[in-house]
């Protein structure tokens, strides 16, 4: 089992920069490949970024692809998620998942665990 805390999140406005934090416990958190997604009011929790187990592979969803950059730290169980030339569409619960999963998976059904969510709002 793993717990993932998300934290980075908060108000910025258009064009600025946010780091999220996703820390994991447990001492296994290097064999899951980890991703973050976000959510807006009203719609559907869509994909933003994966990164494998060893963080060399790491996709994007196209509406953030240049402007957002997945890493991880194995050593401290995190991944980051770096978010620049935010946008107000950006506006969104961003939400990290951990998959057990073989291959890199750009959806919600292919993650095993799930934090709870911190508040990224862009204002204009």
């Amino acid at each position: 089992q793993v717990q993932l805390v998300e934290s980075g999140g908060g108000l910025v406005q258009a064009g600025g920069s946010l780091r999220l934090s996703c820390a994991a416990s447990g001492h296994t958190f290097s064999t899951y490949a980890m991703g973050w997604f976000r959510q807006a009011p009203g719609k559907l929790r869509r994909f933003v970024a994966a990164i494998s187990r060893s963080g060399v592979g790491t996709y994007y969803g196209d509406s953030v692809k240049g402007r957002f950059t997945i890493s991880r730290d194995n050593a401290k169980n995190t991944v980051y998620l770096q978010m620049s030339s935010l946008k107000p569409e950006d506006t969104a619960v961003y939400y990290c998942a951990a998959s057990q999963g073989e291959v890199l998976t750009t959806t919600s059904f292919g993650y095993d665990y799930w934090g709870q969510g911190t508040q990224v709002t862009v204002s204009s």
